[in-house]
């Protein structure tokens, strides 16, 4: 598969993530059980977007030298299409870790553990999936269409369920792990497993390990994980089949999805509306790839096609939190 990436960029882009990765769980929030407040939330979250524009200029700047004006302008374009449409996409992953705790009534200042395993599982998730499917795609183009008349179909599943939330207490998973676990009633700190002390048949004691509901938690958002990554990468390969670019544009999406979290945990009900607009994306993103060899809609058509739906649905979900206020 061609793409622009040589040895050194993705030496270089990995050198930034693993740097972005220990300031993003080391420095944002201590290492210690911290809520982190929405200015706190906010400034990080600012802080990652634009660490990831940078990127994107610096992208520019060296394909301009290096490959001419067109490579540079389409390419940069490519980034930040593909970065909207993930990071859009990530708002759907942070709505079901919300769903999740709130379920398991995790308090915040507990959540921060979680969320590393769920960001760095994201990460792995998608890197093996993206270079899996540029591979088949190479050799297998056609499945360009079935990734959009999947994407297609997914958008209008998420529509038509947009209003509803599962039963988690009827969650497979969940039922098989306390199944085949012993499972804590209560919380144990940050922690997913403890030692407790019980009687044996014979009335000797005996130590038995337990997982605690914080466990229950990590093994959900790392499937969701799994589940948003079969979602999320079809849609970028919409825009390109580069690795490169596919890959990057992913990851630096990820990496603030802890910041993204902790300011929306606060905010998720003002945006009621938002899950239309991710569905009317991921409508859009199939029938661009139904189409591809038919009408290539131009990347900065995608882009702002993208922008606007995902503004609009913002933009009306605060209108109508503002109207159900006053009406209140």
């Amino acid at each position: 598969m061609e793409t622009i990436g040589t040895w050194w960029m993705w030496a270089g882009f990995f050198a930034i993530v693993l740097i972005m990765l220990a300031i993003d769980l080391f420095v944002v929030g201590g290492g210690k059980q911290h809520r982190v407040s929405f200015k706190e939330a906010l400034t990080w979250s600012g802080i990652w977007v634009s660490v990831s524009m940078l990127f994107a200029g610096a992208l520019w700047w060296y394909l301009d030298g290096a490959a001419g004006r067109e490579v540079a302008n389409e390419k940069a374009l490519q980034f930040v299409t593909g970065y909207l449409i993930e990071k859009s996409l990530a708002v759907d992953n942070v709505f079901v870790w919300l769903m999740l705790f709130n379920f398991f009534a995790i308090p915040l200042e507990l959540q921060k553990r979680v969320l590393v395993f769920g960001v760095l599982g994201a990460i792995i998730m998608r890197t093996v999936m993206i270079f899996a499917g540029v591979w088949l795609i190479a050799q297998f183009h056609w499945l360009l269409y079935v990734f959009g008349a999947f994407l297609l179909i997914t958008g209008i599943k998420m529509w038509w369920f947009a209003d509803q939330d599962p039963d988690l207490s009827t969650n497979p998973v969940i039922r098989w792990i306390r199944k085949h676990m012993k499972v804590t009633d209560e919380l144990h700190g940050e922690r997913f497993f403890i030692q407790k002390q019980v009687c044996g048949p014979h009335g000797d004691v005996q130590w038995v390990r337990y997982v605690t509901p914080l466990f229950l938690v990590l093994v959900l958002v790392e499937l969701s994980d799994v589940i948003f990554a079969v979602d999320s990468i079809p849609a970028i390969f919409a825009i390109t089949t580069d690795p490169f670019i596919v890959l990057t544009s992913n990851v630096f999406a990820i990496l603030g999805l802890r910041a993204m979290y902790f300011l929306m945990a606060d905010m998720a009900d003002r945006f009621s509306l938002l899950k239309y607009g991710l569905a009317m994306v991921l409508m859009f993103i199939g029938i661009k790839m139904l189409l591809l060899d038919v009408y290539k809609i131009p990347v900065a058509v995608s882009l702002g096609v993208v922008a606007a739906i995902i503004g609009t649905s913002v933009v009306l979900s605060l209108k109508k939190d503002a109207h159900s206020k006053q009406t209140h």
